[in-house]
């Protein structure tokens, strides 16, 4: 009898602990959410962002607050987010390098864990990159310039947004593939990077589709390619790099992710209003206007397999170019 009398006090002490964690998930949310955004504002990151945090508002009835926290391409806001409350009123766009180890491979020292420290909730969009490439490179086609760079070996140059961009890992996951002797050459500033392309400094640039969308007209330089599975809209009569090199696919994610340990109720929460802003062609037209892929509905757990998968195909490429970030 005391036996079970002590196993049934204990299981109310439980429930009693238990209960104020479940009564604030059952409110959730009742206040401003605050998103944190791993970039600077005015970028594709920080639009595609906004657009996403004012459709979770609206289906959540609260206020969900973007927050561009830049550093460390991604670690600062990644940081902040490790060492926020788990309580759904924090929750940070989620990235390649902040949620697939990429950053943990660049950098020798992060605040974060990129395994444990956080609880998936949904990926929101996928974005893609274009290649341009300067004229005095005699290649009309991808093919004619792949056939070029190995008839110069040594020779090509491409410009990235430094060392472990998904612009630099595309173009390396294509020389490894192909075995073609490149020269990187990566660009703090962006608009230097991209006057040194039209200049011919350097023969070509990958870069995010709507950013190319600014300079498509330059005569100095042509599109050759871009890195989606399918053909851009925004540039249709531009082939995918997958047409010549079957399967190649370069495209960077975004998703929301929470600090570990938040309540299940509040991720499915939070899912569940992701999920139906993804059925909105409101939203799908925000992403359109950026170059942005809206993604499927899609749970944690799926997301989660995303960052994984991401991770098994990046990461031996970083390791085995010892790749350390500037």
């Amino acid at each position: 009898m005391a036996v079970a009398t002590t196993r049934r006090a204990a299981l109310a002490g439980l429930a009693m602990l238990a209960a104020p964690r479940l009564g604030r998930a059952a409110e959730y949310p009742d206040r401003t959410i605050r998103l944190l955004v791993p970039y600077g504002g005015g970028g594709q990151t920080d639009i595609v962002s906004r657009i996403t945090a004012q459709a979770l508002g609206e289906r959540l009835g609260q206020t969900v607050l973007a927050d561009n926290r830049p550093g460390g391409a991604g670690n600062l806001a990644a940081e902040m987010l490790a060492r926020s409350p788990a309580d759904g009123y924090t929750l940070m766009v989620g990235t390649m390098g902040t949620n697939s180890g990429v950053n943990a491979l660049l950098y020798r020292q992060l605040g974060y864990n990129w395994e444990t420290d956080f609880a998936p909730v949904g990926q929101f969009c996928s974005t893609s990159n274009v290649l341009l490439v300067h004229t005095s490179i005699p290649a009309a086609t991808f093919p004619e310039l792949i056939g070029w760079i190995k008839a110069n070996p040594g020779k090509f140059t491409y410009a990235s947004a430094g060392v472990g961009a998904i612009t630099h890992l595309i173009m390396e996951d294509l020389g490894a593939r192909l075995g073609l002797d490149m020269v990187h050459v990566p660009y703090r500033q962006s608009t230097q990077a991209m006057t040194d392309l039209l200049s011919g400094r350097v023969h070509a640039r990958c870069i995010g589709i709507p950013e190319g969308d600014t300079v498509r007209t330059m005569p100095t330089i042509r599109a050759l390619a871009v890195t989606k599975a399918e053909r851009s809209p925004m540039w249709p009569g531009v082939p995918t790099m997958a047409e010549t090199v079957p399967g190649f696919v370069g495209a960077g994610y975004f998703g929301i992710v929470a600090p570990a340990k938040t309540p299940d109720e509040i991720i499915a929460r939070v899912n569940a209003a992701l999920n139906e802003a993804l059925r909105d062609d409101k939203l799908r037209a925000g992403y359109d206007r950026v170059g942005a892929d809206i993604a499927p509905a899609n749970t944690p757990a799926e997301f989660r397999a995303l960052t994984r998968a991401d991770a098994a195909k990046w990461g031996p490429l970083i390791r085995r170019l010892n790749l350390i970030a500037e």
